[in-house]
């Protein structure tokens, strides 16, 4: 029979040369790597293999292995936070695994019981917390991958697969810190990211690297990423990796009203976690103040034109690197459109909030279903581990 992933059969081996801990002060998003890695084999004939935590080291794949040559890889980003009692919490890891099983699915990639890996995530992270830096601003980064590993040239769907997850502890994503943006918007005449139809909405590596060429365009006209349009209509889509937020005065709503769009998940764009952490926080504490909540379409000509009648409020962008990043201007068709900040600003008002609203919830500050601490999975779901350096053990 055909094995699926099971968190009970879960090998340890510890790393017997830790690493030093870094100084927070020092940490580039991604550069710093904690001192294990875990990873579960799959093939066709016996589906999922026994999952190791073994000590972090290179992969050795066949050079005709299918994620080299077609792509075969998904991908997900997730955080793990010291609350003020120093406890190891996990944000919205369902939300994330489900992503993960979707992206999947949508490469032909073997899916997997989410609940029994997330027991093995907890299993992880709790054995690399040493290494998430317990300062509010500060996480774990942990980046599930799933590639095909087998080898050959034909284009078919993997019959062998590793799913791995490492981590890196960071702080602020953005080199600057959270200062606002300046975002270039490109039509789809000239680079398109995703389209109807295509695979926009999940998190696959295809996904990624043809969208460098315009961002590196962009930054050579001194902005920090691409704001992507979509169809005749120039419909604002995403910016960079993140999905954007527009916050609009509406006088003809009714004195004071305002309303918060982001664009509609349309099959090409990414469900962000931190969208739906926004969107909800401001159903569940902006609409009762009167705001308008508004998942549609939005395009470069409406956004323009609120700026000129100065109803045009505030920009931001969120996703789990960045949190929320404001966003100071929009460079489009020769224009600079300003997005409502002064020049001493490097925020708006509801960017920064939204960011503390969350933050609350992911250090625990504000107790909440979406922050969920790694010992309760582990107690609730997860098997007793024994730790100890250079033990191998199996469960």
């Amino acid at each position: 029979m055909v094995a699926g992933l099971d968190a009970t059969k879960l090998f340890i081996t510890r790393n017997p040369q830790p690493a030093e801990i870094p100084d927070p002060a020092d940490l580039e998003f991604g550069k710093h790597v904690t001192d294990h890695m875990l990873q579960i084999p799959w093939s066709e004939d016996s589906g999922w293999h026994e999952p190791e935590i073994v000590p972090y080291g290179n992969l050795s794949l066949d050079p005709i292995a299918g994620v080299f040559h077609y792509a075969f890889e998904c991908f997900e980003g997730m955080k793990a936070y010291k609350d003020a009692q120093g406890r190891v919490r996990l944000f919205r890891p369902e939300m994330n695994l489900a992503r993960l099983n979707q992206s999947a699915a949508r490469v032909t990639l073997p899916t997997f019981d989410a609940a029994e890996f997330l027991t093995l995530l907890a299993e992880f992270v709790a054995i690399e917390s040493r290494h998430i830096p317990a300062i509010r601003g500060y996480s774990l980064y942990l980046r599930p991958v799933l590639i095909g590993t087998n080898p050959g040239l034909s284009v078919s769907p993997p019959t062998s697969a590793l799913l791995y997850v490492v981590a890196c502890p960071v702080g602020s994503y953005f080199r600057n810190g959270f200062k606002a943006q300046t975002l270039e918007a490109i039509s789809s005449s000239q680079w398109v990211r995703a389209w109807p139809g295509g695979s926009g909405s999940h998190k696959v590596g295809g996904n990624y690297a043809p969208c460098m060429v315009p961002e590196l365009e962009a930054k050579q006209h001194g902005s920090d990423q691409v704001l992507w349009l979509f169809g005749e209509d120039n419909l604002v889509t995403e910016a960079g990796t993140m999905n954007l937020f527009i916050v609009l005065r509406r006088p003809d709503l009714g004195l004071g009203c305002r309303e918060l769009v982001t664009p509609p998940l349309d099959g090409t764009i990414l469900p962000g976690v931190n969208r739906d952490c926004v969107l909800s926080l401001a159903r569940e504490r902006l609409e009762p103040q009167g705001w308008l909540v508004s998942e549609r379409a939005i395009s470069m000509r409406e956004v323009e034109a609120a700026a000129a009648a100065d109803n045009l409020e505030e920009v931001f962008g969120t996703g789990t690197a960045a949190i929320v990043s404001p966003v100071r201007c929009i460079r489009w068709a020769g224009w600079t459109i300003n997005c409502g900040l002064s020049a001493r600003q490097e925020t708006g008002q509801l960017a920064a909030t939204m960011r503390e609203w969350i933050e609350a919830r992911q250090y625990g500050e504000d107790e909440h279903e979406w922050s969920v601490l790694v010992d309760d999975i582990m107690k609730d779901e997860g098997p007793d581990v024994g730790l100890d350096v250079g033990l191998d053990t199996r469960l």
